[in-house]
């Protein structure tokens, strides 16, 4: 078996996502201002978390761990189909203009966007649906917490909304993790490692 270069690669933990260096990642963003800036939040956040997931999709197939670069790829195109739904329903169909860099967030990054540091070329479709549950958490909380702290009836009810099918989807994930099987204890154990690099 060849050698192959990886950057960063870190065992996947369980119920939460950290960032490399060991702390835990501050869930949300700043607040926003008004209907449009909530809206770019929301449109933006699941176009982030697509093309993360996308990417991720790319490192695993670099790595021949195909089951899971096609997992990450179907988790890109739901969360894609999310921002799609955005443009279509409550952004009628204009995307929003995005400052330059993309938005700020509290912690470097969106709710729903999942870390670098939790990949492992190794990992399997089990840690990569953990991943997802995560972000989906992450982003009903940043819904939910928009909505009880707005005083804007009409972006309460949207937040709110948003929450609840965000949190339809932790379930479809709990769901889908209660499908798949758990990797063995020695998941991670190669007796051909590829050569790190920084």
């Amino acid at each position: 078996m060849s050698r192959k270069r990886i950057t960063r690669v870190r065992k996947t933990s369980g119920s939460r996502t950290r960032r490399a260096g060991g702390r835990a990642r501050t869930t949300g963003g700043t607040n926003p201002t008004d209907r449009a800036d909530f809206l770019a939040r929301a449109w933006g956040m699941e176009v982030e978390a697509a093309e993360r997931y996308a990417s991720f999709a790319d490192a695993m197939d670099e790595h021949n761990n195909h089951d899971v670069a096609e997992l990450f790829r179907k988790l890109a195109r739901i969360e894609q189909l999310h921002a799609d739904q955005l443009l279509e329903g409550p952004l009628a169909g204009r995307a929003p203009v995005l400052p330059p860099g993309g938005i700020r967030w509290k912690g470097g990054e969106g709710p729903e966007t999942a870390e670098h540091g939790e990949l492992h070329y190794r990992m399997q479709p089990y840690h990569a649906l953990q991943i997802a549950l995560v972000c989906e958490k992450r982003a009903n909380k940043f819904f939910a917490t928009y909505a009880s702290t707005t005083s804007d009836a009409r972006l309460r009810d949207t937040a709110r909304e948003m929450a609840a099918e965000e949190m339809e989807h932790v379930h479809l994930i709990e769901d889908w993790l209660e499908r798949t099987p758990p990797p063995e204890k020695d998941w991670e154990h190669d007796p051909d490692p590829p050569l790190e690099s920084d």
